[in-house]
């Protein structure tokens, strides 16, 4: 195990003056949060902000979740045409790097609207992620997840309720991402228990591979166990949803977190923040858009444009019950059939 708590993480956003001294034409600077209670039920909150200089533009989201529906609300506009710590509706602060956040959401598609400070109860996880693509790119950029607390007000539909140390993990990237083409099963999990939080970036190839494996045991009192092995035998349905399943980790250290899954609660369709592709793509000033999805099974991961799923997960490792967001996403091709591996 390892202490980083005297190394940070670059954690500001480009400003314009990085970008006016060049940057690559896709290259982006993105953050994502998620807040969710910490016996995992619902609302699940997620929203997120990237910055594309060289495309001057900048685009944002805020998804919520609730137990019969999903509320999607897209912003975007110019860089030249704002500050850089706002797009439409949302606003932010990042008022001590790798430490404290805040996070303003005001009237938008969803209702929903928020006055939240993020705090760090974890020392955060980060490397370089280089990957060859199969069309012969390269995908690379840093990538940070931490664990958190989430406080403040939130308001849905008019009823506005306290947000007290609610559970909320961070991602963060920066670089030139291009992660298409060859990937069979991808995994971005952060399950959140109260002395730890358990998370880790996986990506598979469609013959079975590990393309991908980054991450850590994140413990509250600073320490962090780097992870070296993963073991999933996972349920998906015929619409390539999440439902039920075990991950083992492995650590460093030589411990073993066997954690069962139950992803059942509906929601968290990252198509609804743009993910099909979206982002970065230029539409102008002032550009705000939403819908509303039922979640009665008339959207799923085979119809929406990204198979690409942030779901408000139950954990339960060793009878210590946690909760938290198991991101994941099945390929769609016919080539490619989900297999277990040794957990």
């Amino acid at each position: 195990m390892s202490n980083r708590s005297h190394e940070e993480f670059h954690d500001r956003i480009v400003t314009p003056e990085e970008a006016a001294a060049g940057l690559p034409e896709r290259f982006f600077d993105r953050f994502v949060f998620n807040l969710h209670r910490t016996d995992s039920t619902t609302p699940s909150i997620l929203l997120g902000l990237g910055l594309h200089p060289a495309r001057d533009t900048v685009d944002g989201f805020a998804i919520l979740s609730t137990e019969n529906e999903q509320r999607n609300a897209r912003y975007s506009t110019e860089l030249s045409a704002t500050s850089w710590d706002t797009c439409g509706p949302f606003s932010y602060d990042v008022v001590e790097p790798n430490k404290t956040w805040r996070l303003e959401l005001r009237d938008n598609p969803t209702t929903m609207t928020f006055d939240l400070t993020w705090e760090a109860r974890t020392p955060a996880w980060w490397g370089d992620v280089d990957v060859t693509n199969a069309s012969g790119e390269t995908t690379s950029f840093a990538h940070l997840f931490q664990s958190g607390w989430a406080s403040g007000t939130l308001t849905i539909d008019g009823q506005t309720q306290q947000v007290d140390r609610w559970y909320s993990q961070r991602d963060r990237s920066r670089g030139v991402r291009t992660m298409a083409g060859g990937q069979g099963l991808h995994v971005w999990y952060q399950a959140q228990f109260p002395d730890r939080s358990v998370g880790f970036l996986l990506v598979e190839g469609r013959d079975g591979s590990r393309l991908l494996l980054e991450g850590a045991v994140m413990h509250t009192d600073g320490t962090l166990d780097e992870i070296v092995d993963v073991g999933h035998d996972l349920v998906f349905d015929d619409q390539l949803d999440l439902k039920s399943g075990l991950v083992r980790v492995r650590t460093v250290s030589g411990r073993d977190y066997p954690i069962e899954t139950d992803a059942s609660a509906g929601g968290g369709y990252m198509a609804g923040g743009g993910y099909g592709g979206h982002h970065g793509k230029a539409l102008g000033r002032d550009h705000v858009e939403g819908e509303v999805w039922p979640l009665d099974g008339t959207v799923t991961q085979r119809t929406l444009d990204s198979s690409l799923t942030d779901r408000l997960a139950a954990f339960s490792w060793e009878g210590v019950p946690g909760s938290g967001i198991f991101e994941f996403a099945l390929s769609r091709s016919s080539s490619y059939t989900y297999r277990p591996t040794p957990a």
